[in-house]
């Protein structure tokens, strides 16, 4: 998500409260591996990128864009979508 917002590591990391001179090797290890964010980090990066918490912890690219997606829905097409879940779900019985 920050290469589609098209923000640099530094710059994300600056955003989101990391000082400057820090910010695109935490973010690096973050994005690595290496380290994990804290959960009020986490709060923020998701803030800054404009994405749910869950967002970050999908296993897959495809589950990760549903969950972004779906975010942002206003609620209306929300219930449709889970209307749409629950057909298919009792279609597979």
């Amino acid at each position: 998500m920050r290469e589609k917002r098209k923000l640099s590591q530094k710059q994300l990391g600056i955003d989101a409260g990391i000082d400057p001179s820090a910010a695109s090797p935490r973010m690096n290890q973050y994005e690595t591996g290496k380290h994990r964010p804290d959960p009020n980090m986490t709060e923020r990066l998701c803030q800054v990128l404009g994405v749910p918490v869950a967002y970050l912890y999908c296993e897959d690219d495809d589950l990760a864009r549903v969950v972004a997606s779906f975010a942002n829905l206003n609620d209306k097409d929300k219930r449709k979508i889970l209307s749409m879940i629950d057909q298919i779900e009792s279609l597979e019985g």
